[in-house]
């Protein structure tokens, strides 16, 4: 996808990803990450484009991005 979403789309997901939320990895579509299905991290942020960035529990920070990546939350 080489398209950027829109304010709204951006909004919606710091809604609903804001720090310290808990996510756990279902695809990332990146072939020289490590991170496989079922990572559990915690969100730093999101940016202007909609990358929900992460630190991993095993281990260093990469964003889940728009279109490309999925991730979904985990309900203490």
């Amino acid at each position: 996808m080489n398209s950027f979403p829109s304010r709204e789309i951006v909004e919606s997901i710091r809604k609903q990803y804001p720090k310290g939320t808990r996510v756990k990895l279902l695809h990332m579509n990146d072939t020289y990450s490590k991170l496989q299905y079922g990572d559990l991290g915690t969100v730093i942020s999101v940016d202007d484009i909609g990358t929900i960035h992460v630190s991993w529990d095993k281990g260093g920070s990469l964003g889940v991005a728009f279109g490309e990546d999925l991730c979904e939350k985990i309900e203490l």
